[in-house]
C-alpha cells in the first residue's frame, strides 16, 4: 500500500509516494535522485550506502523510508558547502588518497564524520574499530585511516575556531 514519505534530505524538504516496504537508499536513489548513496550488497555488510539520519551513521539498504519520515538525511552529496567546498572530511580522503575505485567513499566519508563527531580525539585502532562495518576492496586501509585522521584534525580545528569567533 503507498504511503507518504516525508523527510529534510540534505536541508530541504522532500516528499514522495513510495510502497511501504521502501528502502531509504530507493528512497534517496530514486525518488530523490541523490545517486552518491551506493548500493553495494543489500545485506547491510559493506557500508556503501551509509548516511546520517538526525546526525548518526545509518546504513540506508537496512532502512525503511517510512523509518525515517519526518527525520532530516544527510547524504554525501550534503557534507559539501553551499559554495562547493568539501566537508573537511572529504578534502582529507581526496588529499590523502583515501579512495582509489570511490564506490565505497560515500559511506566510509559519512562512517568517519560519524565517527569523529562521536569521538574528537580518535586513536588509529579507534578508527579502524570505528570503520570496521565499511568494507574496501581496493585500498587495503592505510591510506583510509590517514585521511580520517587528516579529516578529524581540520574538522576539531574548524569546531575551535567556530567556538573561538563566538
Amino acid at each position: 500500500m503507498p504511503c507518504t514519505v516525508t523527510m529534510t534530505v540534505n536541508g530541504k524538504t522532500v516528499s514522495r509516494e513510495v510502497e511501504e516496504r521502501t528502502l531509504l537508499v530507493t528512497f534517496l536513489r530514486e525518488h530523490v535522485g541523490l545517486t552518491g548513496t551506493h548500493v553495494g550488497c543489500d545485506t547491510s555488510q559493506c557500508g556503501a550506502c551509509v548516511v546520517h539520519v538526525d546526525g548518526r551513521s545509518v546504513k540506508s539498504c537496512a532502512t525503511l523510508a517510512l523509518q525515517v519520515d519526518g527525520a532530516t538525511v544527510t547524504t554525501i552529496e550534503g557534507l559539501a558547502a553551499a559554495d562547493g567546498a568539501l566537508h573537511p572530511m572529504q578534502a582529507a580522503f581526496r588529499e590523502h588518497h583515501g579512495l582509489q575505485c570511490g564506490f565505497c567513499t560515500p559511506g566510509m566519508v559519512m562512517s568517519a564524520v560519524d565517527l569523529v563527531n562521536s569521538n574528537p580525539s580518535l586513536s588509529e585502532q579507534d578508527i579502524r574499530e570505528g570503520l570496521e562495518g565499511n568494507i574496501c576492496r581496493c585500498t587495503g586501509y592505510h591510506n583510509i585511516v590517514k585521511a580520517v585522521q587528516a579529516g578529524a584534525e581540520a574538522m576539531n580545528a574548524d569546531q575551535a575556531a567556530k567556538i573561538a569567533a563566538e
